[in-house]
């Protein structure tokens, strides 16, 4: 991509000054701009061995830049960025990791001196750093072969550098040991690694995904670089202890403000309490400059030849002198807070750094402004000018094409896809013009040429007599953003809803609800077996076998609602069980009373895409993700059935359901048939009909919409144009259900969040749905399993990916504080946005406004609350909306299905009283765009740090590590959506027996209902076989020590289903684990013997001295009387009797001397050849 700047002039002074780096201590460039500036940046890295600094105002600057030069660079570049907040208060705070791991990426990037690009904002060279010598002191390398003398060695070294032990690996910074296994997860490293022992010695590296846990390939050495930027460790403790003791006897001497003095020395006698036990104080960070003397700026990590390049000089000294200011503000509340602090400068000044720098250093500017006082060795002027902005006038363009050509100019038309490829050629041939297509190998100096390139926007540079022209100039279409890895958002596992902790509720089918107390390790008749234990009520206790895991779930009802345990034995369970059955059978017939309905109706088919489909859907200017491109598949194929489509698109808000919906419309109006877009609420209809209106303007459907927003005379109109079938798509409140209505040939009802609508607008809903196709969408997450036992009843399509979100939501957890909320307020309204405040009391909500306003007077604040009437809400909502208000103080009441990209910035007060899964849907309302977004999740301040304690830090750490994708996988959420699919009544039903077990008999139901409709018989599940072997099988605890991945392994060893999953989960073991033990290699071939055991239709499999006795049920008996079971004997070498007893065939097996390895292969052989047996029996007795 570099090379379209080789097209420039030997003189030109865009050479000149890349010529000038390294030679030139200070030089200026003015006039560069756009995207010439993102690729003589790359052109820079390129050139140079060693990285580049790039220093920009602020840090939105900074990710506009780094992301168009991410297009641009090669693969031999790095490109790494240090993001550092701009507020001192946001940065003391505890924040979320993404900005913490980007900035150790970047310190490492420097210090190993690798090509490329390193992107800073002004607050970066604001944060103090160790010398870079006692950071890169800390790293050490891992190799194969080296002895390490202990496996705890190497766990201790890792601990120092701030590595945190962990079950699972999910991110960089952790570790975790099993056995003579230890995973690291490096910080400068897109994969985790897996070193395997052999003793003490290193045997295999090898990197793992943290999805899926497999490994990936060999590797023979790996750095291991600190995870953390400042180090507190304990040594330095009492170093500490006697600089404090120092500051209480002065703080004791002074007599000026007593009151402040005594909240002083109470804070002190805190800290050297808490550090002489050995306890890390909170807020550790304070008291940095105690633990470290010397501190510096990310400057002196740059290699020694490193170049700087500083955009907007101006503005970065602007912003440096703010950065001071706030911190000066910040140290002086905190101390009148009676927070006592050290004597020193909490950061460094930004602009004194750059101006004492020896690195050759390149000034960035539009205009000379703000550079007065510099001196530079040499200024390049360059004239740079934006490239004409066509919007899809070609004429303008053949003028513009021959006005350069004119100018002898190189004029590049950078299109990224094929498709702007050929439509361009078109234009050109049309028009006569000659050009020719070139690659990045070689471009035709005094040519038009087209070349295949993602050019953010385009210029003209007249000194160099080169022109670009894209996308964006022709079509006014951005570029398609390329997907950057992140490897944070699918790895950071948001704690799955099955993982069961001692202390939760569980439900065992036959027994009810009650407490799991974990795994146990048991010993009955002289074996060893693992089971699940179970508290009831009374003192009962029930030992689950692991085998019979399938038996128990966690129990899981509506919002954090506290069942009532069970006691063993009791007829309760029965009666609770019985009476839910019974009104999930109504259910099941509602269901099934609309899927026949649905089944016998004719309905329209649709045409297949046509050429403009293809047209439409490739000016969306963004990835679509798979989840998107198989529901719109989805729909598609149900729109070119002949029976009526009922479908339901499930997705959170910003997941981009309404794209899919676009595109369903845009195929029925190609049709030449009606859309009818139906919305709860007008502010809803408004935002729908903009989208619609955007997206569709370049074809000519007309759309209408009908809303109170618009007047009588416009809705007659409206009304009118329906009937004619003038108007192609009407977006509307429920007022396009009124009787007056009337379509020419409506093809497709798309209804957004039809469960806030109301029963008779549902009914008049239903009678449109027998005759159209509908798509009905929905924002309220469903649950996979309840998606399962509607299938073939109601069509689901599910979006659970986000979008191609680049950044993770930044999350602080903070003490309530005036200044921090003042600051980021100020700094989102500075970028244009808008921002949430969450207070959940409607008492106080009004004093609440007026503390904003006070703290930000120029900030215009509104309310809202769900004691509002529905218009008074809808009112500020739009006004929200409109951007006619910047901060919206709120309840929880925040509207669910409304997409608000520009706000950006959220507070939620009173956090710590939130359960997680609502601090996470909460959070889900902001970073819905390209943006960076905040959460601040604030706490009250408590008087003495002491009672918030270690604890209370660990709570909110689990809120700021929430995961980065808005993926919710939290099953509390999901049972509001089964609340609204099979209405609101079921909820009482639900917590009775917990979500699990109501899907499962709502499943049963409706399948055995769908099969009677359809004349099958219902298929029976095979029954469970009984195993009792006199054989240790189970994992013990000295191999896998964690429970979730033990109950994760027993529930895969479960559902064993052939050699081949046997094989995987063998393998998996060894990987994750090392070499197995005996009772684990039983367990697993227990595991595959159930299955070929099961499928031959056998009951029990039980042990007794040197006999196993094996008993078959009716139908195998059957099948397996006479030669057949000869036939299958002869795969196993042991001897058996043979008998009927009461019409089921029983064998006895007798082991004599065979180890247990033995018998259950010749077992699983007799097996395996009875299920091929078998089957070959049913098979045959079809085909006949």
């Amino acid at each position: 991509m570099q090379t379209i700047l080789k097209l420039t002039k030997e003189q030109s002074p865009i050479r000149q000054w890349l010529k000038g780096v390294g030679k030139y201590s200070r030089q200026v460039v003015i006039g560069l701009g756009g995207s010439a500036k993102a690729l003589s940046l790359v052109e820079l890295a390129e050139q140079s061995d060693r990285p580049v600094l790039v220093l920009l105002p602020n840090l939105l600057a900074l990710t506009d830049l780094k992301e168009e030069c991410e297009q641009y660079a090669g693969k031999d570049l790095t490109l790494t960025e240090f993001p550092v907040e701009e507020s001192l208060a946001s940065e003391m705070a505890i924040a979320s990791m993404p900005h913490q791991i980007e900035r150790l990426k970047a310190m490492i990037h420097l210090l190993e001196g690798r090509k490329g690009l390193v992107f800073a904002a002004t607050a970066s060279l604001s944060k103090p750093l160790l010398p870079p010598k006692v950071w890169a002191a800390q790293e050490f390398s891992v190799r194969v072969g080296d002895d390490w003398g202990s496996l705890e060695a190497l766990v201790d070294r890792l601990e120092l550098l701030g590595y945190q032990g962990q079950s699972q690996l999910n991110r960089p910074g952790e570790y975790a040991r099993r056995g003579s296994i230890i995973d690291i997860f490096p910080m400068n490293r897109n994969l985790p690694i897996r070193l395997d022992f052999f003793d003490t010695e290193i045997d295999s590296l090898r990197e793992f995904d943290p999805e899926t846990q497999q490994s990936i390939g060999e590797i023979e050495t790996v750095n291991v670089w600190p995870s953390q930027e400042w180090q507190f460790t304990k040594e330095a403790y009492p170093a500490v202890i006697k600089q404090l003791k120092e500051a209480l006897a002065s703080v004791k001497r002074k007599r000026k403000y007593p009151e402040l003095l005594a909240k002083w020395q109470l804070h002190l006698e805190d800290l050297i309490t808490q550090m002489e036990n050995g306890e890390e104080p909170l807020n550790v960070a304070y008291y940095l400059s105690l633990f470290h003397s010397k501190l510096e700026s990310l400057l002196a990590y740059l290699p020694k030849d490193s170049p700087i390049v500083v955009d907007d000089y101006a503005r970065f000294s602007e912003q440096s002198a703010l950065i001071l200011e706030e911190a000066g503000q910040w140290v002086v509340d905190q101390r009148q807070e009676g927070i006592w602090l050290p004597e020193t400068d909490f950061v460094l000044n930004p602009r004194e750094e750059i101006l004492a720098t020896k690195h050759s250093t390149s000034f960035l500017a539009s205009i000379q402004r703000g550079l007065g006082q510099l001196h530079f060795d040499a200024v390049h002027q360059v004239e740079f000018r934006p490239m004409l902005e066509f919007f899809s006038q070609m004429p303008m363009l053949e003028q513009e094409i021959k006005r350069l050509e004119k100018q002898h100019m190189t004029v590049l038309l950078a299109l990224s896809s094929s498709k702007a490829k050929e439509q361009v050629t078109q234009v050109l041939e049309d028009f006569g013009i000659n050009f020719i297509y070139s690659d990045q190998k070689e471009y035709v100096q005094g040519a038009l040429q087209i070349i295949q390139e993602p050019i953010q926007s385009g210029f003209e540079l007249p000194m160099d007599n080169l022109a670009v022209i894209t996308e964006r100039e022709l079509f006014n279409k951005r570029q398609k953003r390329r997907k950057i890895g992140n490897n944070l958002s699918n790895s950071e596992r948001l704690k799955s809803y099955t993982e069961l902790k001692k202390g939760d509720y569980v439900v065992h089918v036959n027994h009810g609800i009650g407490i799991y107390q974990g795994i146990k390790e048991l010993v009955v008749s002289g074996i060893t077996r693992e089971y699940m234990s179970i508290a009831y009520q009374d003192g009962g206790h029930l030992y689950v076998p692991i085998d019979q895991l399938k038996l128990v779930q966690k129990y899981v009802a509506s919002e954090s609602k506290t069942p009532k345990i069970n006691k063993l034995g009791g007829t309760e369970w029965a009666k609770t069980k019985a009476r839910v059955a019974s009104k999930v059978e109504d259910i099941a017939d509602d269901l099934i009373d609309l899927y026949a309905q649905r089944r016998f109706q004719k309905g329209y088919a649709f045409s297949k895409d046509t050429k403009e489909q293809a047209e439409f859907e490739e000016s969306f200017g963004y990835q679509e993700t798979p989840d998107q491109l198989r529901s719109i598949r989805e729909i598609k194929e149900d729109m070119e059935k002949p029976k009526p489509m009922d479908r339901l698109l499930i997705g959170d808000v910003g997941y981009g359901k309404t794209e899919v919906a676009m595109r369903a419309a845009f195929k029925c109006v190609m049709d030449g048939k009606q859309v009818a877009v139906l919305t709860p609420t007008t502010i809803l209809a408004e935002q729908h009909y903009e989208t619609f209106k955007d997206r569709f303007k370049d074809f000519p459907f007309e759309i209408e919409l009908m809303s109170r927003f618009r007047t009588q005379k416009q809705m007659k109109e409206t009304i009118e144009r329906l009937k004619k079938g003038q108007t192609a798509i009407v977006i509307g409140t429920h007022r396009v259900l009124s009787k007056d209505v009337d379509f020419l040939d409506l093809g497709l009802l798309i209804v957004d969040e039809e469960q806030r609508f109301g029963v008779r607008h549902k009914e008049r809903l239903k009678k449109l749905k027998t005759q159209v196709d509908v798509l009905t969408l929905t924002a309220t997450p469903i649950p996979r399993t309840l998606n399962m036992s509607m299938l073939g009843v109601r069509d689901l399509s599910v979006i659970e990916t986000p979008p191609a979100n680049r950044y993770p939501i930044q999350t602080y957890v903070m003490e309530q504080n005036g200044a921090v909320i003042r600051d980021a307020i100020e700094r989102e309204l500075a970028r244009g946005g808008q921002v949430f405040y969450l207070s959940n009391r409607v008492e106080t909500i009004e004093q609440k406004r007026g503390y904003i306003e006070s703290l930000v007077p120029s900030a215009r604040v509104g309310i809202a609350h769900g004691q509002m009437t529905e218009r008074e809400l809808e009112a500020v909502l739009m006004d929200f909306y409109e951007k006619e208000l910047d901060v919206l103080v709120t309840t929880t009441i925040i509207e669910t299905g409304i997409d608000l990209p520009n706000v950006n910035t959220l507070f939620i007060e009173n956090a710590d009283r939130f359960g997680l899964s609502q601090l996470y849907q909460l959070r889900g309302r902001v970073g819905r765009t390209n943006r960076l977004a905040y959460s601040y999740l604030m706490y009250q301040p408590d008087k003495t740090i002491t009672e918030i304690g270690q604890k209370r830090l660990e709570t909110m750490r689990e809120f700021t590590d929430l995961g980065s994708g808005f993926k919710i996988a939290m099953r509390d959420l999901s049972i509001r959506g089964a609340g609204n699919l099979v209405g609101q009544q079921q909820h009482g039903f639900i917590d009775s027996v917990g979500y699990d077990l109501y899907v499962q008999l709502l499943k049963e139901a409706v399948d055995r209902k769908k099969a009677e409709l359809e004349h099958q018989t219902p298929q029976q599940e095979k029954e469970e076989v009984d195993i009792n072997l006199n054989v240790p099988a189970y994992f013990p605890s000295s191999y896998m020590a964690d429970e979730y991945q033990k109950v994760e392994f027993y529930k895969r060893i479960h559902a064993i289903d052939g050699e081949e999953a046997y094989r995987e989960i063998q393998d998996d073991l060894i990987d994750r684990f090392g070499v197995f033990p005996d009772e684990a290699a039983h367990l697993l071939d227990i595991g595959w013997l159930r299955y070929e055991a099961q499928e031959s239709g056998c009951l029990s499999i039980k042990q007794k001295a040197d006999e196993i006795t094996v008993i078959f049920d009716g139908k195998a008996s059957l099948l397996l009387a006479g030669e057949s079971l000869f036939s299958c004997l002869t795969a196993t070498q042991m001897k058996a009797n043979v008998q009927m007893a009461d019409g089921q065939l029983v064998l006895c097996f007798r082991i004599a001397k065979r180890t247990p390895d033995s018998f259950i292969t010749e077992l699983r052989r007799f097996f395996q050849k009875t299920h091929e047996q078998m089957e070959e029996m049913t098979h045959g007795a079809k085909g006949k």
